[in-house]
């Protein structure tokens, strides 16, 4: 069906939004079928004597409504919602869409794995665990029982982190513990250093605790030590927040030799370090956590949402020592009560019988495609990003702000976020966060990508002029 030729005029809808509507009234009427390969986008667009972004961003909207699939280098196929069974996610009983459908791609989230055997393996583990079903229904001890403790220092032993059971906590994910370890170290109206383009989740959690967050200068290698030493002599502040492993939404990694500078000053000036390691696990030779550097500064918290799957909502806390120990139950307790049993059981699972491994060598791989489908679209320097990050930096040129930009992008099934939610002190750069993760696949992200290529070519009125 490559000599498919819509007529727009038959939809009031713009015109992007008109390719997809008559899309799926063409397939209802049997002009088109599943299985038709609809012409390339470049010669569809030619043909209409529209603009080729706007052809895909109607490609986009189809894929989204279920009734096309993109192959890298075959095309765009016609499925009329057939594809998802296909392709084998459907399992003995249907997932409920109310469910699978609510995903937020504003979220850096990892790559979801797609290979039946890893996830037949997942499901397994979930299935031992619910043979010990009852008792997970119960409240738990704060912080996991000596088992989970073991798993969690076997897991973080891959840091390089050997610290005592006692010092190890299982917490309902990073955020929550962030929460009760600055509600420890500061008061509110003190003053908590962190990057100044920096984790969006801590400026959410300084203001929620009335915390003066102040932003540091970076280089290409984090925050800059002479800068924090500065601060650290005026601003006299009770906590340093960092993300030191490709960090969010930079995706730089602070190398040794500037954490042992960082760890130097820190030391100097007794300024505890919290050290969010949220991507930690991904690098697989990264540098040493800032908490093997100087355990007794550093609050390390290693959560799993990036490196096996946000829904578990758990992250792993070393606390710096025993006298931080009570007060931070106490935090946790009051805040959280525990962090869900079945989920901890779970992640003891898949890290006692290797699946957390198989699931992170999944993310790395996935993210390296994903990173050099970047690197083949986007011209080389336009864009700050790591070989296995999940996102990338995009400062933006030709007239383009962030949030035009952002409204432009909305409908492509990538997350766009823009500079203002990172930024901590002064005027935000026009820049945005794209994602390149969640359930998105690599065709429909190839094509947001493309899409995304096309409208930077030119200023923005090259673009929203054809929708």
């Amino acid at each position: 069906m490559r000599d498919w030729h819509p007529d727009l005029t038959r939809s009031s809808s713009p015109r992007y939004m008109a390719i997809a509507d008559l899309i799926e009234m063409d397939l209802r009427s049997g002009v088109l079928a599943v299985g038709d390969r609809l012409p390339p986008q470049r010669e569809l667009a030619k043909r209409l004597n529209i603009d080729f972004t706007t052809v895909a961003r109607g490609y986009v909207e189809a894929q989204k409504r279920g009734l096309v699939d993109s192959h890298v280098g075959r095309g765009t196929f016609v499925t009329g919602g057939q594809d998802r069974e296909r392709r084998g996610f459907m399992s003995d009983a249907a997932p409920d869409p109310r469910r699978s459908s609510v995903v937020d791609f504003s979220m850096n989230l990892p790559p979801e794995p797609d290979d039946q055997d890893l996830i037949a393996r997942m499901r397994e583990g979930m299935s031992a665990v619910a043979t010990n079903l009852i008792p997970l229904l119960r409240y738990q001890g704060f912080g996991g029982s000596g088992m989970d403790k073991e798993a969690a220092a076997a897991w973080l032993s891959r840091r390089g982190l050997v610290p005592s059971q006692e010092r190890i906590f299982v917490t309902p994910g990073a955020h929550p513990a962030l929460l009760a370890i600055f509600g420890l170290l500061a008061k509110p109206g003190e003053i908590v250093l962190s990057e100044n383009i920096t984790y969006p989740g801590m400026r959410s959690i300084a203001a929620q605790l009335r915390l003066n967050l102040s932003g540091l200068p970076m280089d290409e290698e984090g925050i800059l030590p002479d800068a924090f030493a500065e601060a650290c002599e005026r601003l006299q502040p009770k906590a340093l927040y960092l993300n030191p492993t490709l960090q969010n939404p930079l995706t730089l990694t602070i190398p040794e030799k500037r954490r042992e500078e960082i760890a130097a000053v820190a030391r100097k000036y007794h300024v505890p370090i919290v050290e969010d390691d949220a991507y930690g696990f991904i690098p697989l030779h990264g540098p040493p956590p800032l908490a093997a550097i100087a355990p007794d500064l550093t609050w390390h918290i290693g959560g799993l949402a990036k490196c096996i799957g946000a829904g578990l909502r758990l992250a792993y806390v070393v606390a710096p020592d025993t006298k931080a120990i009570w007060p931070f139950v106490s935090a946790m307790r009051t805040n959280n009560v525990m962090a869900s049993p079945m989920n901890v059981a779970l992640a003891t699972r898949w890290i006692e019988d290797g699946t957390a491994d198989t699931i992170l060598r999944f993310i790395r791989a996935e993210a390296g495609a994903r990173q050099q489908m970047v690197a083949n679209i986007l011209p080389d320097g336009s864009y700050r990003a790591d070989p296995i990050s999940f996102n990338i930096w995009l400062p933006l040129m030709n007239g383009w702000t962030r949030s035009t930009f952002g409204s432009h992008m909305r409908s492509s099934g990538i997350g766009v976020v823009a500079s203002d939610v990172f930024t901590v002190e002064g005027a935000a750069p026009e820049a945005v966060r794209v994602c390149l993760g969640g359930p998105i696949s690599r065709e429909r992200l190839k094509g947001a990508l493309d899409f995304m290529a096309h409208a930077l070519e030119g200023p923005p009125e090259m673009s929203a002029s054809f929708f």
